[in-house]
């Protein structure tokens, strides 16, 4: 029955996602009273403002969180989604911002992360709307707007007094049903340079976001005339690197494979490689003392060994350690960075080795913001719950598992990680060319409303 309801909205549902990937809710500076900038604001308008054409009752909270709800009782369900996206970086095939449709898939950035299921969810609410379908308990579909870079729009939330739902689930991972995540750490770094020396860093910069591995990134570098041929050579000497002359300057281009900053190792750090071949040159003072100190310790390290803060679990595996971007100049560069630490670890059982380190470097800390990690047992109701509706959807054992990824789940209670990502689906999300395949956003809808339905019911 809900089943069918939602494959006869198919093209409506369609719409809509393409409707809202087309806003570039990519964050940026406040605005008036936006806080996270005019996009996001854009996108959080367009979803309330479905949100009501779909018959539901809306809320904003102070432009930093929304929510549609539904229904009637004293407890309250939520399905907690995102509209906030990393921003696009290069290598698109397809326009970032314009939902194209090809082979059957809806490319654009917030496809699968998070956009695509977030509007699912509001369809998966309107048809039990439609069919009348009860409930014992009211129905919240939660648009957050800040989770890529910090979830501040969550504590905003709680700290307003926002109802905390008895359980839920944020549709901004992968299935079955994770109910371990990794404490996460990111954090910006700089260090003030003095120039020094006849080869000279005049610019350095690569990434787009910490928590993604960086695909691109170059320095333009200043050295007499003779000694262009002998860099350029040494270039040569490495598959991902492009030099090129540029006023009387080299550009030094690195070519890596953007990933997850979650799964490294499924990419190829750009700044890395630009870094090591830097390490190469004839530098000094303080640039050189910068790059010997990544090289040494952060080099391609994906675990922290190098830095001496490698931790290990049976439930969740290795600390993961990412170098997400890069900015300098000759005065001043900069890094962030984004570790994910074991669920049975401690932020305590590695921080203070990790600042150490970085004052090694001579590196001053910009910011550091930390999310705990999360557990919740296998014996909790709504995991349960869960459990019982993807095994009849999907026809197979609904395993639990975790990841070094950070959702929303993390920053409100009773809340784990359920879908968008089928089991042997790549994992497109922060990637050039993300996309959702139209079968299985309905797919996920139709999942999405069968859990609404068994928890509400």
């Amino acid at each position: 029955m809900l089943d069918e309801k939602i494959i006869n909205m198919k093209e409506e549902i369609i719409k809509s996602v393409q409707e809202s990937v087309r806003i570039r809710s990519v964050e940026e500076d406040a605005k008036g009273d936006m806080p996270f900038g005019e996009g996001v604001n854009k996108a959080l308008e367009n979803c309330l403002k479905l949100s009501e054409s779909l018959g539901f009752n809306t809320v904003n909270v102070d432009n930093m969180i929304g929510y549609a709800e539904y229904g009637k009782g004293d407890e309250m369900i939520a399905v907690l989604g995102h509209l906030d996206v990393v921003p696009e970086g290069d290598g698109w095939n397809y326009p970032p911002y314009a939902a194209e449709i090809h082979d059957g898939k809806i490319y654009g950035r917030g496809t699968t992360d998070d956009k695509g299921p977030t509007i699912g969810a509001l369809y998966a609410l309107k048809a039990i709307k439609d069919l009348n379908l009860p409930l014992k308990r009211r129905v919240r579909i939660i648009f957050g707007l800040n989770e890529e870079t910090g979830s501040k729009c969550v504590k905003h939330y709680v700290e307003k007094g926002g109802e905390i739902p008895v359980a839920g689930f944020t549709p901004d991972s992968e299935y079955p049903i994770i109910n371990a995540e990794k404490g996460i750490v990111t954090c910006k770094y700089k260090r003030s340079l003095k120039g020094d020396g006849n080869i000279v860093v005049k610019s350095i910069r690569g990434g787009i976001a910490p928590n993604v591995v960086p695909d691109y990134a170059e320095a333009v570098i200043s050295l007499p005339k003779d000694k262009f041929d002998t860099v350029k050579k040494l270039g040569e000497e490495v598959e991902e690197i492009k030099v090129e002359e540029k006023d009387d300057c080299l550009v030094i281009k690195l070519f890596g494979v953007s990933a997850h900053g979650s799964t490294p190792w499924k990419g190829k750090n750009a700044i890395s490689y630009l870094l090591s071949f830097l390490g190469k040159l004839d530098l000094k003072g303080d640039m050189k003392e910068f790059i010997d100190f990544m090289n040494q310790y952060i080099g391609f390290d994906l675990e922290g060994k190098n830095l001496g803060v490698y931790l290990e679990d049976d439930v969740s595996g290795k600390f993961v350690f990412n170098l997400g971007t890069i900015c300098g100049s000759e005065e001043e560069i900069s890094i962030e960075i984004n570790m994910r630490y074991p669920v049975t670890k401690k932020y305590e059982d590695f921080i203070d080795t990790f600042k150490e380190k970085m004052a090694l470097g001579k590196m001053e800390e910009i910011y550091l913001r930390h999310k705990k990690s999360l557990y919740v047992s296998p014996d909790t109701e709504f995991i349960k719950k869960l459990q019982k509706v993807y095994e009849e959807k999907m026809g197979e054992k609904a395993d639990l598992i975790a990841i070094g990824g950070g959702t929303y789940a993390k920053a409100m209670e009773n809340i784990v990680a359920f879908g968008p990502v089928f089991r042997g689906q790549p994992k497109v999300e922060h990637q050039p060319d993300e996309y959702i395949e139209i079968d299985s956003l309905i797919k996920n809808v139709q999942i999405m409303a069968a859990a609404i339905y068994e928890l509400a019911k």
